[in-house]
């Protein structure tokens, strides 16, 4: 799978990715005691938090856009459904088939958001529970350009609410240790953004943003790691948690009810 390890799509394995492999990692965590009855995951990459959710599901489907990765995964979890698709639509998938649905740092990637939110709706079951992650546009240091757009907490929460009878918002929010590690990197990329003066991070096409975007956030991640190898290395699930105002939080974390 490391063909498909980038910044994008953060590594458990590279040291200097740790901090976000945790972050993304928590999501997984803090989802578990939420997770019942057949379970359906929406955008399962490389099965980062795939353990936890096999083991806590009575069964559990993936779905992803890179085939390489669902047919990778379904050999090495034979009891489980994994099936290549680009979304929305989830082709195939009746409606009210699954008691659960995870969707983590996924839908900041779909241009048709409100259809992507129909489509988990859809194929809950009536009473089913879907619980999503994306990062808080609030907390941003600079242009993603694999994310067609982030949110801040009022715009996500308004979306879900078109959508779905409940939404209970939340955020995932770091300790001292985190904030540490995340004013480190802003102001790390301050210095490299100060050279942008055109602010073309903004006015390119994010294509033409995707390969330098990539080539300086590795390179600001092996220098923290440099420059504070203790705290790079040290940071763990335990030291993110779920807050209650997802406003301050790093990451939105909703969980939806149809």
């Amino acid at each position: 799978m490391s063909k498909h390890s980038t910044t994008e799509i953060t590594s458990d394995s590279i040291a200097s990715d740790n901090p976000i492999h945790q972050r993304l990692l928590s999501a997984y965590v803090y989802a578990q005691p939420l997770i019942a009855g057949k379970l359906l995951e929406v955008g399962c990459g490389t099965g980062r938090g795939l353990e936890i959710l096999i083991k806590t599901a009575d069964h559990y489907t993936g779905i992803d856009k890179y085939k390489s990765l669902t047919d990778e995964l379904q050999g090495k979890y034979p009891q489980a459904d994994f099936y290549a698709m680009v979304i929305p639509p989830f082709a195939g998938i009746p409606d009210n088939t699954f008691d659960t649905v995870v969707s983590f740092q996924v839908i900041e990637h779909i241009k048709d958001d409100k259809t992507f939110l129909k489509e988990i709706h859809r194929v809950l079951k009536p009473g089913g529970k879907a619980i999503i992650s994306t990062p808080n546009k609030k907390m941003t240091l600079t242009r993603n350009p694999w994310h067609v757009r982030e949110y801040f907490a009022d715009e996500l929460t308004a979306l879900c609410q078109k959508v779905f009878s409940k939404v209970d918002a939340n955020g995932i929010a770091g300790n001292d240790k985190i904030m540490t590690y995340h004013d480190q990197n802003r102001e790390a990329v301050k210095k490299i953004t100060k050279y942008d003066i055109l602010n073309l991070q903004y006015r390119l096409p994010a294509t033409l943003l995707r390969i330098p975007y990539e080539f300086l956030n590795r390179v600001n991640r092996n220098n923290l790691d440099k420059q504070d190898t203790k705290l790079v290395k040290s940071i763990t699930v335990a030291d993110y948690y779920v807050h209650d105002k997802p406003e301050e939080s790093l990451d939105l974390f909703y969980m939806l009810e149809k």
